[in-house]
């Protein structure tokens, strides 16, 4: 009875086996290692610090005090004067990066390269290579360095549209150092909003500090993305790593190997998402497209027609499907393009011609803001509220049809937390007309500041209240 039980018993289990679909195995990376290993890069950098040689064991600082009350040096020649600061190479950090082209060009991230006065690019070979920044963009965080070198082995550049949810991929890279560092994973989502100009890759893959800069390689051994950012609430890897699409990066390495800097297209919209309510009420029927919140005067936009409240479904023939579609389609467009844009008015869709103009170069638009800043005023009781503002000119008064005002420059601390922001206009304040700074002045000296300041300004076309309340 006991053999027949156990037949039994293995006939059953015989028949589950038969029945029950077959399990995939994990996948096997060292192939792709090999393949895609010798193509990825050690990227550390240098700045130049000032440093103040010791003389005799002590500091400029100890050399100082000697000098300044007249006692002698200990075992120092009387005409040995102080030497003076020099410069000194210090390691700044490390990333990763991977070999675009034979000879020599390396993308990896801006923020690896940013402010470093020396490029060391270190093969897997172990010869070393000192990098010549070609160009960096902060807005999407690609850069390309160039070595002196040829014969390299270049990667293979992926199609990013092929990638799908849950396909494995891997990364290689210096973690902390460590180089040559492989790590593997699935992909967890495509085109994650994370930022205006990029829809990024995310995936499980462990991404630590070292892997910036490092590529992202589906199974056929091809690059599909550059590892770029992660999501941590401990500066460590947690489950959640993000990586820029390699299409997007090519895109962006061409122009810096070209002209040193990318240029991006701008129509001159101020937008927001379409909520359901909205969509259904206005007669859309779903929630999409990019509504129009304001239009800077003079603008291509205002050029084409386009007003506020109008909301873009459409873009050079392309759908606008939610509002972040619509910053990356334009800025994709050169410069100077004749393109159609579809807005949705009124219960109607029109289409309208509109040429692109270009984004403003960083530096100048940093550089911009600098001599704005500059020009703003602040008295102490404005900087008790976070405020720096100043006067309106003419042509601002006449664009906004206001008789006088102050423009904010910055606003942070209360007046932040009462929502007033950069390019305000403060024309009123504790019940009192505000024209010019000295009437602002005036006012703000006579408010109550143990009770909260009454505000009204106006943001565009539109003016509204908010009350600043000081911190006590």
């Amino acid at each position: 009875m006991a053999v027949a039980g156990a037949g039994g018993l293995l006939g059953t289990g015989s028949a589950q086996a038969q029945s029950a679909p077959a399990v995939r195995g994990l996948p096997d990376f060292t192939e792709l290692v090999e393949q895609v290993g010798p193509s990825v890069v050690n990227i550390r950098t240098t700045e130049k610090v000032s440093s103040r040689p010791a003389l005799n064991g002590m500091d400029e600082d100890m050399l100082e005090f000697f000098r300044r009350f007249g006692v002698p040096v200990p075992n120092i020649p009387r005409q040995q004067g102080p030497q003076r600061p020099q410069p000194e190479e210090q390691p700044r950090g490390v990333g990763s990066g991977f070999i675009l082209t034979p000879d020599g060009y390396v993308m990896t991230n801006a923020h690896v390269v940013e402010g470093a006065d020396e490029v060391i690019v270190t093969l897997t070979d172990k010869r070393e290579f000192k990098a010549k920044i070609v160009g960096a963009d902060k807005r999407t965080d690609v850069a390309v360095v160039k070595i002196d070198a040829t014969g390299l082995p270049a990667v293979k550049v992926g199609d990013v549209s092929r990638l799908k949810a849950g396909e494995w991929v891997m990364a290689i890279g210096s973690p902390f150092g460590l180089e040559n560092t492989v790590t593997a994973g699935i992909v967890s989502a495509k085109q994650r909003d994370t930022g205006d100009y990029l829809p990024f890759i995310q995936t499980d893959v462990a991404i630590n500090p070292g892997n910036s800069g490092g590529p992202l390689i589906n199974m056929r051994g091809e690059v599909v993305g550059i590892n770029s950012q992660i999501y941590s609430r401990s500066g460590g890897f947690m489950g959640i790593s993000f990586a820029i699409p390699i299409d997007e990066a090519i895109r962006v390495s061409e122009q810096l190997r070209t002209v040193g800097r990318v240029s991006r297209g701008r129509i001159g919209v101020q937008i927001e998402s379409v909520s359901k309510d909205v969509a259904e009420s206005i007669g859309l029927g779903k929630s999409q497209g990019a509504l129009v919140r304001g239009v800077e005067a003079g603008s291509p936009a205002e050029k084409a027609g386009i007003e506020a409240g109008d909301i873009i479904t459409r873009y050079d023939g392309k759908a606008v499907e939610k509002v972040s579609d619509l910053p990356r389609l334009v800025g994709n467009t050169k410069p100077g393009t004749k393109t159609s844009i579809t807005v949705f008015r009124r219960g109607a869709s029109r289409d309208l011609s509109i040429t692109i103009a270009e984004v403003e170069p960083e530096e100048k638009a940093v550089a911009k803001a600098a001599e704005q800043e500059s020009k703003g005023k602040s008295s102490s009781a404005a900087q008790q509220i976070g405020l720096v503002v100043a006067e309106l000119t003419a042509a601002q008064e006449k664009e906004l049809k206001v008789k006088g005002g102050v423009r904010v420059v910055t606003a942070a601390d209360a007046a932040a937390r009462a929502g007033l922001r950069t390019d305000d206009v403060i024309v009123a304040l504790a019940n009192t007309e505000i024209r010019n700074l000295k009437d602002f002045e005036a006012a703000l000296a006579k408010a109550d500041k143990a009770k909260p300041i009454n505000v009204l300004f106006r943001r565009g076309e539109w003016a509204q209240y908010t009350l600043i309340r000081p911190a006590r």
